[in-house]
């Protein structure tokens, strides 16, 4: 199921204007003017300005009423649209579609995507997030069709993850302008009493059609999934890239091989003259009915190796549905890093990198089920056990850090620890025996105590934090990590209660 994103910036001119640094401080009123052929009309209004009365549209002279020495700057259409495609271009971190949506949005095509990034509703959140430290205030909402998704994200709450199928429950309460109609067809159905989206929804469309014309009809039929509207897609401007049209269209995966071949060894030969190697790949699939499918890999290091990456392009082609044919196909090298040249030996003595056998395996992996899933635990600088270990790409370098080699740690710790009972003689004595899960365990070796204090500056409290961990065997040989919650004879510092945290 296709799922869209649509980014509204709702004071996005005076936003600019400000980053920028042309305009005044963010909690001082001002606006951007510009002539509509009559008069000086307000182009675009900030917060401030908005919260005191003033709107898009409303006469130049009316806002200079409302708001004495009011900031007033000259609207820039378009470097307000060269901006709004800089950030369309950024948002190729989510996903290979991305286009503006002039003069106010833009749009994503998260078709597919949305799990690299802990899924929707955390895509939004960062999304957003990432643009307000930019200093753009932003709303946004995913839905199955470009059309419900404009409308939920302008009409809508901050955020919304409109949910498969729900496209028409979510447009049912908003009003009718959220479908993009035309003002003067917004003000006569207004007057008809059709306020609302789910009226419209209801209504016979024959009627409307003959008064209306088809524009009623258009945008609700994209809105509700009855009709395709397509995103023309942004390229990086720096991007490595190679298109192929076709005289006739194609639908099956054997001519889609055919052409990606065609086009890898092109776009890896423009990568080795540049002596860069593709980190990611974007292949655009051009249909009939004007929409665009993409298919989006990553490589766990940069490669220009055509096979390797054609054939991870290829295990992606049954997520394209090709319709009533594709009519040209675009493959595109989003993301490129620095990858010299390297002298191999005349006779293959050598053997090959542990990472140079890796790579191909890896980006196999991390395609199929997710760069997320596919990590190396690597050491991170922490005396809390938990805390002592990060996920890292699988061939990244090493951080530095290492792991105590004078105090032994289990090979599994166990999240959370669990509780055992324990027979021990305070402050300072090994268990002689406990239970854990029914089961009694009598101690015949121990060592310890190892003593373990709190990241103070993490938790409030936790500075008093202590922890005693023991090394016992058990008369199987069985060996586990134990610890006590506190040093043994200050209360403050623990319960003096015991748990399990690992087993060697």
């Amino acid at each position: 199921m296709r799922r869209v994103i649509s980014i509204w910036f709702p004071t996005f001119p005076t936003d600019r204007l400000r980053r920028i640094g042309a305009g005044p401080p963010e909690a001082e009123p001002f606006i951007t003017s510009a002539h509509d052929g009559r008069c000086r009309i307000v182009a675009a209004a900030n917060a401030a300005a908005q919260e005191l009365g003033i709107r898009p549209g409303l006469a130049l002279a009316s806002a200079q009423a409302l708001v004495p020495g009011l900031t007033v700057l000259e609207a820039e259409p378009g470097a307000d649209r060269v901006a709004l495609t800089r950030i369309a271009t950024w948002c190729l971190r989510y996903a290979p579609l991305v286009a503006a949506d002039p003069p106010d949005g833009a749009w994503i095509d998260a078709t597919g995507c949305a799990h690299l990034v802990g899924g929707e509703a955390a895509m939004l959140t960062d999304l957003v997030a990432r643009l307000g430290h930019a200093g753009l205030t932003a709303r946004a909402a995913i839905a199955d069709t470009p059309g419900a998704a404009h409308a939920v994200a302008r009409h809508g709450s901050n955020t919304i993850v409109v949910p498969t199928g729900g496209v028409r429950q979510a447009l049912a309460a908003l009003p009718v302008q959220a479908l993009r109609l035309p003002l003067e067809v917004v003000e006569s159905l207004r007057r008809l009493g059709l306020d609302r989206v789910g009226d419209l929804v209801a209504a016979p469309r024959a009627p409307l059609v003959k008064r209306f014309g088809t524009v009623i009809a258009l945008r609700l039929a994209q809105a509700l999934g009855e009709q395709p509207e397509s995103i023309r897609p942004l390229t990086p401007p720096a991007a490595i890239a190679q298109r192929l049209a076709f005289a006739e269209p194609i639908r099956t995966a054997e001519s889609f091989a055919a052409v990606l071949d065609r086009l890898m060894r092109s776009v890896c030969r423009q990568l080795e003259r540049v002596g860069r190697g593709a980190r990611s790949l974007d292949l655009l699939f051009e249909r009939m009915d004007n929409s665009v499918q993409a298919v989006r890999i990553g490589t766990a290091r940069p490669s220009r190796d055509a096979p390797h990456l054609t054939k991870l392009l290829q295990e992606r082609f049954e997520q394209v549905d090709p319709g009533e044919g594709v009519e040209a196909m675009h493959l595109i090298a989003a993301t490129a890093e620095p990858l010299p040249f390297v002298q191999i030996d005349a006779l293959p003595t050598r053997a090959v990198s542990n990472n140079q056998d890796l790579a191909g395996l890896l980006d196999r992996l991390i395609n199929r089920y997710g760069e997320d899933r596919i990590y190396r635990a690597e050491p991170f600088e922490s005396d809390v056990p938990e805390r002592a270990v990060t996920h890292v790409a699988p061939l990244a370098p090493p951080t530095g850090h290492e792991w105590p080699v004078a105090l032994p740690r289990p090979v599994r710790l166990l999240a959370p620890p669990q509780p055992v009972e324990v027979l021990a003689l305070l402050p300072d004595h090994p268990p002689a025996a406990f239970t854990w899960r029914r089961r009694r365990h009598r101690v015949r070796h121990a060592d310890g105590p190892e003593r373990i204090a709190g990241e103070w500056w993490r938790r409030a409290g936790e500075a008093a934090a202590v922890r005693d961990y023991f090394v016992v065997e058990d008369e199987v040989g069985q060996r586990f990590w134990l610890f006590r919650r506190g040093d043994g004879q200050n209360p403050a510092t623990g319960d003096f209660r015991w748990f399990l945290h690992g087993f060697f």
